[in-house]
């Protein structure tokens, strides 16, 4: 039995402030303008999402993996991760160009 989670699915410009998606495995999601403010993202992995202007702030990533992910574009908007936890987060993945409250050392 696979991971919880979702493939080829827009989450785009939802409310899934405060949700639980703990070692949910997204591929090929798309989450532009989620609020995701709060959620525990805990352990959840991402492959090729789009991420851009999504809402993370405050957001549990602790030991997410993310490969693939897009974060920004000029055209639609920048990824907020102000106060997101990131310990054991793995965070190669990400092109974090212009990305809010990105950490300097994950």
């Amino acid at each position: 039995m696979g991971l919880p989670g979702a493939t080829k699915q827009s989450f785009a410009g939802l409310d899934l402030r405060h949700r639980s998606f703990e070692q949910h495995f997204f591929k090929l999601c798309d989450f532009r303008g989620a609020d995701l403010r709060g959620a525990s993202l805990r352990g959840a992995r991402f492959a090729g999402c789009d991420l851009r202007n999504a809402d993370l702030r405050d957001t549990d990533l602790s030991y997410a993996e993310f490969s693939s992910v897009r974060t920004h574009d000029p055209s639609y908007g920048r990824t907020d991760v102000t106060g997101a936890l990131w310990q054991g987060a793995n965070l190669r993945g990400v092109d974090a160009e212009d990305v809010i409250g990105w950490p300097d050392q994950p």
